[in-house]
């Protein structure tokens, strides 16, 4: 006898409909959980019954099921969502979703900090790698914002120039294809070369493109220490002006000489909202970044071909100025011992100097910071990564817990197999979810699981805009988490990232069985949203 099903439409979040006796049988029941819905409000004791690949019904519906999985009492929610990473063509070489999967991530939001793999990369448009994606059947689900970095590297190169009318046409021309081939937005990264080359005005006239669509625009800042308050004051102006929906990406006041900086930050984010401007932003739970080695070259120094820089770097008068500059970014930073070599291609290189702070670094090549960063470049073709600590816990804390802040990863798909593994990357990339909720919410006390998991659900989804993920309530994609409370908790570490999480129990993609007891089962349901 099957028992009594509660039921919600999906224009509501917690209004169910009234009771009533379920007509048919389900393909799974994942039962005796605490289930919280993705909206903030108290969990309840249930089940959760899953139908051709959807939600069908909540509430205590017997065994009258093809699978029924007890999983003890433990928490049932939806699969998180994180809505900055870098995930795009890693996907590709890992289609199981390695480090994302583990950490129960069912959708993957790449394409961020002005970079996508179109229209000026591996792939020509959106269309032709959101197909290969598709071809090669994925684990996760995942769509993509179109880097504003790489339309304007198709439209006018890597060079430090103003656009023209005319190329400022061509790029709206090209952004709105992309969007309508399905890309969900516009990202930008205004401090990486060629992005950082556009004017106010420029990305102005694309934002028009992205409003048109409805699409969200997702900013890497000017600026993330000494000026980010105008960075933030600027990155607001473009969407006032342009009625765009704004994400600000990875809310940082990074150098100590900027920690002050973070409630400042979270005003002028409030007042933009009180003003009208749809804009939410978000944050990992860690106070390390991570980006390219090339940040120790100023700006100017980074546009043009490799072939380009790498002249810049063997010249010694202008080698001479790019030192000035990557000393002073060192001691901002807090000094050498401060920052890590995360990547490397180079085996000799990877052996000498993976996972060691420069500091360690300079006693073993027994050369200056310049030297080494400046011939790890060269020999590397400008490929190196760093893992750098800049940021302070108290803004973590501060930035994660407002009303408008989400955690995402800023992190791609890894695996501890294969060519993925060749690295030390961020541990976020394996860690944040699990993170967010052991140590900062069962730990910290930082807010109660239901706002968390509100937080990693329904409020990203809601900014991507999905009509029917982020939340269980029935009708909606059955992509499903189930952790324990007590016991979730990141693994990954700075000096060993390829180590999932504990907690993480079961994953459901689109349905699918895909985390089992902790285990990958091979399955690849996941779908290009």
């Amino acid at each position: 006898m099957l028992g009594t099903g509660i039921f919600a439409t999906a224009g509501g979040l917690s209004s169910y409909a009234s009771s009533f006796r379920v007509a048919q049988p389900f393909d799974t029941i994942i039962s005796n959980g605490l289930i919280f819905n993705g909206d903030g409000t108290p969990p309840f004791r249930g089940d959760a019954g899953i139908k051709n690949g959807r939600i069908s019904a909540l509430g205590k519906l017997g065994d009258y099921a093809d699978k029924v999985v007890d999983v003890k009492g433990m928490a049932i929610c939806p699969g998180f969502v994180d809505i900055h990473t870098h995930t795009d063509t890693n996907l590709l070489q890992c289609p199981t979703g390695d480090s994302r999967i583990f950490q129960g991530i069912t959708t993957d939001v790449g394409g961020n900090c002005g970079g996508s793999p179109f229209p000026d990369g591996p792939f020509e448009n959106a269309s032709s790698f959101l197909n290969a994606l598709r071809d090669q059947k994925i684990g996760i689900n995942y769509c993509t914002f179109t880097g504003q970095g790489s339309i304007r590297s198709a439209v006018i190169g890597d060079w430090n120039a103003p656009a023209t009318a005319e190329q400022i046409q061509k790029m709206k021309e090209l952004l709105d294809r992309q969007l309508d081939q399905g890309s969900i937005g516009l990202s930008s990264g205004l401090e990486y070369a060629p992005g950082a080359y556009a004017s106010d005005e420029e990305l102005v006239e694309l934002l028009k493109i992205v409003a048109k669509h409805n699409g969200l625009f997702a900013i890497h800042m000017r600026n993330e220490d000494d000026r980010v308050e105008e960075a933030l004051s600027e990155a607001i102006a473009m969407a006032l002006k342009t009625g765009v929906r704004l994400q600000i990406s990875h809310l940082k006041a990074q150098n100590s000489n900027n920690w002050h900086k973070g409630p400042e930050l979270l005003r002028l984010i409030d007042n933009a909202k009180r003003e009208g401007v749809d804009v939410a932003f978000d944050r990992y739970p860690y106070t390390a970044f991570s980006t390219g080695l090339t940040s120790f070259i100023p700006l100017s120094g980074r546009q043009g071909s490799v072939e380009d820089v790498l002249e810049r770097l063997e010249d010694k008068t202008t080698s001479a100025e790019f030192e000035k500059y990557a000393l002073s970014r060192i001691t901002r930073l807090g000094g050498t011992r401060n920052v890590i070599i995360s990547a490397c291609k180079l085996p000799h290189n990877k052996e000498t100097f993976m996972g060691r702070t420069l500091e360690e670094c300079m006693v073993i090549s027994g050369k200056s910071e310049w030297d080494l960063i400046r011939d790890l470049l060269i020999e590397e073709r400008l490929s190196p990564d760093i893992v750098a600590f800049a940021m302070t816990e108290d803004n973590v804390r501060l930035f994660l817990s407002h009303p408008l802040g989400m955690p995402a990863s800023d992190g791609s798909v890894y695996s501890p197999q294969g060519p993925l593994s060749e690295t030390i990357p961020h541990p976020r990339s394996y860690g944040t979810f699990p993170r967010f909720l052991g140590r900062y919410c069962r730990e910290g006390k930082l807010m109660d699981f239901s706002r968390a998991i509100q937080k990693i659900t329904s409020l990203p989804a809601s900014r991507i805009g999905l009509k029917d993920r982020g939340l269980l309530i029935p009708g909606y994609c059955a992509d499903i988490v189930v952790f324990d409370p007590a016991k979730v908790i990141d693994k990954a570490t700075f000096t060993d990232p390829h180590r999932y999480p504990e907690g993480i129990l079961h994953v459901w993609v689109n349905g699918v069985h895909t985390i089992r007891n902790g285990s990958h089962t091979g399955a690849l349901s996941g779908e290009v949203l």
